[in-house]
């Protein structure tokens, strides 16, 4: 018998390829088409059921790159169809096997209401559940036709993904647009057999249950008439139905799916596209949750909500209802499933505030856990985070995709730098676009790693990025896998259910202590420079806008500009998307969000002015505000004092060729190469440079990884490298009191030059560097070898650092060969440390030498540009900039602020000295100081501490009549004694704080 199973299984797939899968649509009618091709971008969905039309015939091509054609079908349904479910078949010119990546549309009566998307893998339209027979047709298409970028081949240079740069010829051929009837019990049975033909294929070899499920499929193929088949289909299924009803045994594991259609909120296509995904995918979502009983579907980002809100009301309409059901929900509680890397941790505080308040405003409801299957990689600041924000769980699957490492675990409890932990679940099946295929299923159930304590899983279920989410085939699986002998049990659950049985079953989780680090794309933190530098500068001029705006409304009752701060926040954390910031998207994607940057900077810009204005009065005194929290040149962090000359002296001297600069702290000596040979601490002569392995070294390497060019840096990547020393011109001066160095160097097809500056009173030798960029392929850094032992590098995340070891003594540690880092990375041994501190890099490496005679060398490289092909063929290509430093003799406190003194504004102008309305101890630090988003009136302040140590001070805010811990999103916590603003803070290492302050009669004042 054994030798039969072959062909049983070869017979059942071929037959239900070839003649079951044809058959579940006869007697097909062609329909009446006619088209419009709009000129330029997409317009109404009113507007478009308005054109004028011309006649279209199928099988001719229609669709540049980006561009949208709009289709009217009509017919009539033939009379003797009465009495049968009558479906238009649509083929736009689909590929099948690329589902999300092509052409896709959108469904619409001629009244307006939007019916359901076209896919490659939804080719159908519902006409009638019972035609009445000669009742007429219409309906119109809003087609997309989005190119193909990401092909069999996927990593080809490509002009296509920017609308100024693609073709203009036809990408797409309609095949057919037909009426056709759909045999209900031939669909059946298609789907009995591929559940089943699945199922025996995870099954032991020899098992009794495979077996038998070979004996029934055979039964059923013996019994069906292949050119009969929908009169012979209900025969053929009754074969199969003792099989299908054996029941799972009682230990099979459990999964908890849920529709899911994971869509990028932008990558190989605009955010304009997005928002039409997300409309063509929402209907046709919540078509199906009205055919399917028990069908739930999650959407995350409030974004994307947002999004059909403003643009598509009519869908937004479906969509709301649909929620008040319980049955399509909103997940995760962010704005958008965004990067955790590199954003700030006010950031973060803003993805959660805002994506919960519209959740809360719109719906009702609130999020309990963070839904973020696809990011790469997450912060060890994270847990905390979500903690504060009231979340209770956390779900991922992103780091199955680990080149080297297996993680351990599916369900456990996440630790934080801080301590805190988070419940949190990667789904064993390794995927969030799953079909239920019978491979997922068992790969659930075989790798589920805490199956002997917890009982199931979780199966995000639909195609993604447009392929249109779940699919009637999909709930057909599930129906039949809900308690089926030999399978893991399938049943449809929100995902707040699926946790709280696992919590209940985990009292106690295994736990994971630090950062989840991808062991892939790790050259996200590198491309597409400007985005970085965007998303970094606009983040600190936005929180730097709400603190002085906060102080004016306090000091002077100034009009807090809410609807001004929350537009530009979205903004910017739209862009902080896990395809945008990271640099992986199409060239069109980043034009844009250099676009948005800029807009969003002036802005913030004119708001800083605007409150400073208020804030300085009339006076006619010299003044400087300093937008970070601590002091800085004589100026109290968050105020504004009197401007006075730099404190010290810098001196400049020749020597070899090179330069001599000194203030009273360090001396500094850069070679006639431009590179930095010495940098010594006065106070100790210690030297941070190890003899003969000069800093400030840039070096370019060849780097074409194994696959993903935007995405991955692969080890190999060091194997090849130049050193940059060739010079063009070599300068030195002291101006407005600093020491400058003017360094031009050229290289390959690039150039770049450098400015050196050593100010008075300053640990920092600061490095402003502007390239001329035209490389192709290449990955440059710039290195630093520090004469220091250091154990660990502590690297800047959110509200803290994180601590990674030098060594690679485990593939665990050899594998992160590329990590992050915010605006400092701190090296050190006892008694002495140095820092890099940066204004726009998130990238670095470190490596560590040993010589018999100095001993360690521990040298770190900040990562500046790379030029990968695809997505993009032109990324980072043209002018960069950087701003970057070598902090020498610093601890942590010095790093810590030393990067903040880099990407915070010392303002000038006219007027009179303000005090910080908020001041905080030593050990204490600032993080934001806004008004609360629900326009009580109430001050925000937020705190944590940055060291990694335990601290016990005094947050001092004035004005304040009462003082309440709150959540990180803003919620009353509880009141907190305090002393005429004064309040008593105790943190432990990394924690954070959030108040809500209200104001005391009579506190406001001019500043």
């Amino acid at each position: 018998m054994h030798d039969d199973i072959p062909l049983t299984t070869g017979r059942a797939a071929r037959v239900l390829t070839e003649r079951i899968r044809p058959a579940i649509h006869s007697h097909r009618t062609p329909l009446e088409i006619a088209a419009h091709r709009l000129p330029g971008e997409p317009i109404a969905a009113a507007d478009g059921l308005a054109l004028e039309f011309e006649p279209f015939e199928a099988g001719s091509p229609w669709g540049p790159a980006w561009s949208t054609t709009w289709f009217r079908v009509r017919g009539r349904v033939p009379a003797e169809w009465a009495g049968r479910r009558v479906e238009a078949l649509v083929d736009l010119g689909f590929d099948p096997n690329m589902p999300g990546f092509q052409c896709e549309g959108l469904v619409y009566l001629p009244s307006g209401e939007p019916v359901k998307s076209l896919n490659p893998r939804n080719q159908w339209v519902r006409i009638a559940e019972e035609a009445a027979g000669d009742e007429e047709v219409e309906f119109y298409i809003e087609a997309a036709a989005n190119p193909v970028l990401l092909d069999y081949h996927p990593f080809l240079p490509t002009q296509e993904g920017d609308i100024r740069t693609s073709s203009p010829r036809a990408l797409y051929t309609v095949r057919h647009m037909d009426l056709a009837v759909f045999e209900p019990e031939v669909h059946e049975l298609a789907l009995d057999l591929e559940v089943l033909v699945e199922l025996q294929a995870e099954l032991p070899e020899t098992a009794p249950r495979r077996m038998r499920i070979l004996q029934a499929l055979d039964d059923a193929l013996d019994r069906l008439d292949l050119q009969r088949i929908p009169e012979t289909a209900a025969d053929a299924r009754a074969a199969l139905a003792e099989v299908l009803a054996s029941p799972a045994e009682a230990s099979a594991h459990r999964i908890s799916a849920i529709g899911h259609a994971h869509i990028d909120s932008a990558w190989l296509w605009p955010v304009r596209e997005t928002i039409r995904k997300v409309a063509r995918t929402s209907t046709t979502m919540t078509e199906l949750l009205g055919e399917s009983a028990d069908f739930q579907y999650g959407m995350s980002s409030a974004q994307q909500y947002a999004w059909l809100k403003e643009h598509r009301p009519e869908v937004w309409a479906k969509v709301k209802d649909a929620v008040a059901t319980g049955r399509f929900l909103p997940l995760g509680g962010m704005w958008v499933e965004s990067d955790t890397v590199m954003p700030t941790g006010e950031a973060i505080a803003r993805q959660f505030l805002y994506g919960q308040r519209f959740f809360e405003e719109e719906f009702g409801i609130r999020s309990r856990g963070v839904w973020l299957p696809d990011s790469f990689g997450y912060s060890p600041a994270l847990p905390q985070l979500m903690r504060r924000a009231g979340f209770e769980w956390f779900f991922t699957q992103k780091i199955s995709w680990n080149q080297v490492n297996r993680f351990p675990h599916h369900t456990f409890a996440w630790e934080g730098i801080d301590g805190s932990r988070m419940f949190t679940h990667f789904p064993p099946m390794d995927t969030y676009n799953s079909q239920l295929s019978g491979m997922e299923v068992a790969k659930a159930s075989r790798q589920f790693r805490e199956s002997r304590v917890a009982s199931g899983s979780i199966a995000p279920v639909g195609w993604g990025d447009g392929g249109g989410g779940t699919t009637r085939e999909m709930t057909g699986k599930a129906e039949r896998l809900a308690d089926l002998e030999g399978s893991a049990r399938v049943q449809w659950e929100h995902p707040d259910s699926f946790f709280e049985r696992a919590m209940a079953e985990l009292p106690k989780p295994p736990v994971w202590v630090g950062e989840l680090y991808l062991e892939l794309h790790r050259a996200t933190l590198t491309s597409q420079h400007k985005t970085k530098q965007g998303n970094r500068r606009t983040e600190h001029l936005l929180i730097e806008a709400e603190a002085w705006w906060a102080t004016a409304a306090w000091r002077t009752g100034a009009d807090y500009p809410y609807d001004e701060l929350d537009a530009l926040w979205r903004q910017v954390l739209l862009q902080q998307f896990h395809d945008i910031l990271p640099g992986t998207s199409i060239a069109w994607v980043h034009r844009e969000a250099v676009e948005q940057y800029e807009r969003v900077a002036a802005a913030a810009e004119a708001l800083i002015d605007r409150a400073q204005e208020l804030l300085a009065g009339s006076g006619d005194e010299r003044i400087v505000f300093n937008a970070s929290p601590l002091t800085r040149d004589g100026v109290p962090g968050l105020g504004a004092a009197s401007a006075a000359p730099p404190a010290g002296a810098v001196e400049v001297r020749e020597h070899d060729g090179g330069f001599v600069l000194t203030n009273d702290l360090v001396r500094v000596t850069i070679s006639d190469a431009g590179l930095i040979t010495s940098a010594i601490d006065l106070a100790t002569g210690r030297e941070t440079i190890p003899t003969g392995e000069p800093a400030n070294l840039l070096q370019l390497h060849q780097d074409f990884p194994n696959m993903w060019d935007a995405w991955d840096v692969d080890r190999f990547y060091r194997n090849r490298v130049t050193d940059i020393t060739g010079i063009d011109a070599l300068a030195a001066d002291i101006r407005d009191g600093a020491a400058h160095v003017r360094i031009a160097r050229s290289f390959s097809a690039s150039a770049l030059t450098q400015e050196l500056v050593l100010r008075p009173g300053s640990r920092t030798i600061e490095i402003s560097q502007r390239t001329d960029w035209h490389e192709v392929e290449k990955f440059l850094k710039v290195a630093f070898p520090l004469a220091i032992q250091a154990e660990h590098t502590a690297a800047e995340t959110q509200f803290g650092y994180a601590k990674r070891v030098t060594h690679t003594n485990t593939s665990w540690e050899a594998a992160k060969f590329e990590t992050s880092m915010h605006r400092f990375v701190h090296v050190a041994e006892a008694g002495f440390g140095a820092a890099l501190v940066t204004d726009s890099t998130y990238g670095y490496d470190v490596t560590r030498e040993a010589d018999p005679d100095r001993g360690v060398t521990t040298t770190v490289r900040l990562s500046l540009l790379r030029a990968p092909r695809f997505p993009d063929p032109e990324t980072d290509q043209g002018e960069q900039s950087h701003r970057y430093g070598l902090v020498i003799g610093a601890d942590i406190e010095a790093a810590t602020a030393a990067g903040l003194a880099l990407n915070t504004a010392m303002r000038e102008r006219t007027g009179v000295p303000v005090a910080p309305l908020v001041t905080a101890t030593p050990g204490i630090l600032v993080s934001g100081v806004k008004l609360a988003a629900d326009r009580s009136g109430d001050l925000v302040v937020r705190v944590y501490e940055p060291a990694g140590r335990r601290v016990a001070g005094e947050l001092r805010i004035d004005g304040a009549a009462t003082i309440r811990e709150a959540s990180l999103i803003e919620d009353d916590l509880g009141e907190i004694v305090h002393d005429a603003g004064r309040v008593a803070v105790e943190l432990r290492p990394f924690e954070v704080r959030t108040y809500r302050v209200g104001v005391s009669s009579g506190a406001r004042m001019e500043g």
